[in-house]
């Protein structure tokens, strides 16, 4: 389970279910736990700073690379 942050100002965006090794490129709307992000359009953004996380996709939302962090463990 990953817990996914905002690299601005640090706050918790969403709780993941990652398969798989590598980098976080696509997050798929049925691992996701907890979601906390705010929707504008097809922008999924964090609550308090508004960064742009990523770009919703329908069945995954295309994560955008530096806009967040991650900590936790993948499933193998």
């Amino acid at each position: 389970m990953l817990t996914i942050k905002c690299a601005r100002c640090g706050a918790k965006l969403m709780k993941y279910e990652k398969v798989g090794k590598g980098r976080v490129l696509r997050c798929f709307k049925d691992r996701i736990v907890k979601d906390y992000t705010v929707k504008n359009g097809n922008l999924v953004q964090c609550p308090y700073c508004g960064n742009v996380i990523g770009k919703d996709q329908g069945s995954f939302i295309k994560m955008r690379q530096g806009s967040f962090t991650y900590k936790g463990t993948k499933i193998p």
